[in-house]
């Protein structure tokens, strides 16, 4: 990608076609101390308030620069490497992280240390990156004083409060509203698809933990879901065209919203798993598609029990765990109350944490 001048025309060579750049679209984008402000990197005048006949009198390109002047008496010079980077119209700093497709053969995969000022690290940034990468990542030494899982996320971001509270506590007890608070074998889902929107990332810290069972069991339902796509495309299509039903109850709230079983996007790529059996509702659809449909969840649901897709492992006190509940779906094996203690918190943060946190880093160490 580069920019060219064709006299008074700026132009956009992607390597497969050249078009002109709208003179309005640079005119937006000029930067000097009394159109932006640096603190805060916000335009001091309102572009939408302006005549739209912007012309562009001369261009030149200095070093990097494009230095031009418009036809209102205006004159900028623009980082070309910054404009090219819009050029994708796309988030060029979390696109650029490919995802790693897994399953039960994982291994080596990095942890991180928690440490004194760890938020504002290149070691973050690293962590952050690997978590995109995996859709998990398991941080060391974490403090398991009361409640510091908040101060955790508060660092990263914000955190989503629920119906469960700022946050939650992870152990056996009487009379639960939900499966989570019972020492029952979890198998594969993901949290809150009744929710609009699902909270984003889920992280867990693991306070207390002197049973024998009770291992965590995480699933990459982007790698299942290309898998499928793949080697049974018909399964795969209706399982991204039909929407169903998830539903929460309890005495104080009912909360309910629809969706596919694999999301896509726009661009018909995946965005989201949503898999709770236990929580949803197939609509009222005809015979033959509920049969196809039926049988395309339950394959895939057979892909998510898999041990060849299933990773298995303990997370000890001290240890916590940042899942990314649109891709990875998560479970735990029973166990007995008897053998001991297992106390876990838990809480939401949303996608704009970590990506925020992460675009920050980059531009802090120039990465």
């Amino acid at each position: 990608m580069k920019i060219e001048l064709n006299e008074n025309k700026i132009l956009f060579n992607n390597g497969k076609s050249v078009q002109e750049i709208h003179p309005f679209w640079l005119r937006e984008r000029v930067d000097g101390d009394e159109f932006l402000d640096k603190g805060t990197q916000q335009r001091l005048f309102d572009p939408s308030t302006m005549d739209g006949e912007i012309i562009i009198k001369k261009a030149e390109i200095k070093n990097g620069f494009l230095e031009i002047n418009f036809n209102d008496g205006v004159s900028s010079k623009l980082d070309i490497n910054k404009l090219e980077s819009e050029f994708s119209n796309k988030d060029t700093v979390i696109k650029s992280i490919p995802k790693k497709k897994w399953d039960s053969t994982l291994k080596n995969v990095k942890n991180f240390e928690y440490k004194e000022n760890f938020f504002e690290t290149k070691e973050m940034y690293d962590l952050l990156v690997s978590f995109y990468e995996y859709g998990f990542v398991i941080i060391k030494n974490v403090p398991t004083e009361n409640n510091f899982i908040v101060k955790f996320a508060n660092s990263i971001g914000s955190v989503r409060r629920t119906n469960f509270g700022e946050h939650f506590n992870v152990k056996s007890k009487s009379n639960p509203n939900d499966l989570a608070y019972t020492t029952l074998h979890l198998s594969p889902h993901t949290d809150n698809p009744y929710r609009n929107p699902v909270p984003c990332i889920q992280i867990l810290h693991c306070i207390e933990n002197e049973v024998s069972g009770g291992y965590s069991t995480l699933v990459d339902g982007y790698s299942v879901s290309e898998k499928l796509k793949k080697e049974d495309p018909n399964v795969y299509k209706i399982l991204t065209e039909v929407k169903v039903r998830f539903k929460f109850t309890d005495k104080n709230v009912v909360l309910e919203d629809w969706s596919e079983l694999i999301h896509l996007d726009d661009e018909k790529n995946f965005k989201q798993v949503r898999f709770s059996p236990r929580l949803d509702y197939v609509p009222m659809l005809e015979k033959s598609k509920l049969d196809k449909y039926y049988k395309a969840r339950k394959k895939l649901s057979d892909l998510y029990n898999s041990e060849k897709n299933r990773i298995e492992f303990k997370l000890m006190p001290k240890d916590l765990m940042m899942m990314d509940n649109y891709r990875v779906l998560h479970g735990r094996t029973k166990f007995d109350p008897e053998e001991g203690k297992r106390f876990l918190q838990g809480c939401y943060i949303d996608f704009d944490s970590t990506e925020g946190k992460l675009r920050h880093l980059k531009r802090k160490f120039n990465l």
